[in-house]
């Protein structure tokens, strides 16, 4: 296939990263996962004591200690000089804290600006909040992903389950709410549909079906 960039943006759990990975596979493409990003500068933060408020601190936490990607035979794993922080990102204490940090414009423009080095030659699959509209304006195919709070909350609740985490459902879904506006309304790119996007809701989907759906609108596209 041509090397175009593939944009897939939506809420929180709404399956962005699960089927940009296949579909970066199956297409020989890059899968940069944006969010990680975002919840590696908020781990970097946690763990060495750095104010979620400081703007400056973060910028310079994040000036210090890059966040880099490796691929292997089974998954994509994120590092910090070297150290494999891939699980570590994805814990509670990261997860109700990264809308924070995210929302910090200069917080943002220093990744985006890594984002869009990462697909300046094409063949990549980007997901996250703001790829359509402001990280990759120009992707050739955009896709926006939603489905219900209960919905994104039961696979939450089911990946914890996967990795030992212990957590509620009910604790869940509300603060899956919680980052939906705290996404969509933040001052910097919040979170939206870009106005050339489709739109896909996922819920009672399969991961399959969704995957061929997007494989469909590219194919329309390109």
């Amino acid at each position: 296939m041509h090397k175009i960039n593939i944009a897939i943006d939506g809420p929180a759990s709404s399956g962005k990263s699960t089927v940009a990975k296949i579909i970066a596979k199956d297409c020989g493409f890059i899968y940069t996962d944006t969010g990680a990003m975002y919840r590696s500068a908020t781990y970097l933060a946690l763990k060495h004591q750095v104010p979620l408020t400081d703007e400056a601190a973060l910028v310079e936490l994040i000036e210090n200690y890059p966040i880099t990607f490796k691929q292997t035979d089974h998954r994509q794993l994120i590092l910090v000089e070297e150290q494999d922080i891939t699980d570590a990102i994805r814990q509670p204490e990261v997860t109700n804290n990264v809308s924070e940090v995210s929302a910090f414009p200069k917080v943002r423009a220093h990744l985006v600006k890594a984002q869009q080095k990462i697909a300046a030659s094409g063949g990549v699959v980007m997901d996250g909040r703001d790829i359509g509209t402001t990280v990759l304006p120009d992707a050739e195919v955009k896709i926006f992903l939603v489905a219900s709070a209960s919905e994104r909350a039961k696979r939450r609740y089911k990946e914890n389950q996967a990795k030992g985490i212990k957590s509620d459902f009910d604790t869940l879904k509300g603060e899956i709410e919680q980052r939906d506006y705290t996404d969509s309304h933040r001052a910097t790119s919040p979170l939206k549909q870009a106005e050339d996007a489709v739109l896909v809701d996922t819920t009672g989907m399969t991961i399959a079906e969704v995957v061929a759906k997007i494989k469909e609108v590219t194919k329309e596209k390109v």
